[in-house]
């Protein structure tokens, strides 16, 4: 088995990344402790590539409106539930650096549950918010993929 998985290592095409499992501190360990001393996030860049990376995301409280002019969101829920609010306008709106808004809340925005299992793509210019129930978490797998050049 072991010789299979070192003879698989080798013949991986350039430009292919894969990693192993994370260590279990992003379900609540490590990563709640450190979102409950700051702003309610945690999040790791697991690897980054010329137009997308890979992060680790979690939430114990909401999380700020934001817009990313040229990067697409794709979220997988490994753990928990949020509520994703998409659409709209941002209340409070404001340039965090060139081509990237932050604000207070999405208004008028279109709300959709997530849990754990579920994907969503959240295109490039698209308002978005992530809202976490109290007494609630969400743990997820982003993918930040860019699509205006």
């Amino acid at each position: 088995m072991l010789r299979r998985l070192r003879r698989l290592r080798k013949k991986r095409p350039q430009g292919v990344w894969i990693t192993g499992p994370r260590p279990c501190c992003w379900s609540g360990g490590v990563s709640a402790q450190l979102a409950k001393s700051g702003d309610g996030s945690a999040s790791e860049t697991l690897k980054e590539f010329p137009r997308h990376c890979a992060m680790l995301l979690f939430r114990s409280r909401d999380g700020a409106a934001e817009v990313h002019e040229n990067f697409a969101d794709v979220f997988y829920v490994l753990d928990g539930r949020a509520t994703l609010v998409t659409g709209g306008t941002v209340a409070g709106a404001h340039l965090i650096k060139p081509e990237e808004t932050r604000g207070t809340s999405v208004e008028g925005g279109a709300r959709q549950e997530l849990r754990a299992g579920d994907v969503a793509h959240v295109p490039a210019g698209v308002p978005h918010q992530m809202l976490v129930a109290i007494e609630t978490t969400v743990t997820c797998l982003a993918m930040k993929v860019q699509e205006n050049p």
